[in-house]
């Protein structure tokens, strides 16, 4: 169970940073974290959580090490919800520098157990996921990604995880609408796809409270 005045800290890249002030440490930007930090805190006001959002743009998993005392460790967090990947595998399509899918997981797993070993930390693992926009995205990006989906689900398990299976979520949208009306280039969510990602987060975060 999670005390009041619990800290819950957003990570990741993107699609996390979403719309945030780098100038405003407080600034949860305009996506699926503020909306997640708005609804919790609206639906649980006895808590009075916090939420920090501290995701950056184009980041990959060896830049979440890179920032990982600072950006994480260091703010001491109740919880840590993470969502990284898509950049791993982006980059092997439009720069020709991929990472491997054991070096993705080794390297998260070196983050999870910073944060349980250092600040015991209940950890919520977000699925990477792709819409297939693009005929690139619909044949080719899941080779890549697939595989790193199934590091993150083989972490969750081990680390006790909470965990959302967002390429799951927006691939069963898709049967309702097309992907641009979720992700217009296939991995930057529109409202309505930041919406969604929100509601399912927010079922996840029920499981800790």
């Amino acid at each position: 169970m999670l005390n009041k005045n619990a800290l819950i800290l957003f990570q990741g890249d993107s699609v996390t940073e979403w719309g945030r002030n780098h100038a405003d440490p407080n600034d949860l930007g305009t996506g699926y974290a503020m909306m997640c930090g708005a609804w919790a805190r609206s639906l649980h006001p006895e808590l009075d959580l916090r939420f920090l959002n501290r995701g950056v743009g184009g980041n990959r998993i060896t830049d979440l090490k890179n920032r990982w005392q600072k950006d994480c460790i260091d703010l001491d967090p109740d919880v840590v919800s993470i969502l990284i990947g898509i950049n791993d595998t982006w980059r092997r399509y439009d720069s020709n520098d991929p990472t491997s899918a054991e070096d993705f997981g080794a390297t998260y797993r070196e983050l999870l157990t910073e944060v349980r070993d250092k600040t015991g930390a209940k950890l919520m693992i977000c699925e990477p996921f792709v819409l297939p926009v693009t005929e690139e995205q619909k044949w080719k990006w899941h080779e890549d990604l697939g595989p790193k989906i199934n590091v993150t689900r083989a972490l969750a398990r081990e680390f006790g995880a909470v965990y959302i299976p967002y390429d799951g979520i927006f691939a069963a949208a898709c049967m309702k609408q097309p992907p641009e009306y979720w992700a217009a280039d296939g991995v930057h969510p529109t409202r309505a796809g930041f919406a969604l990602m929100a509601r399912y987060w927010l079922e996840a975060f029920e499981e800790l409270l």
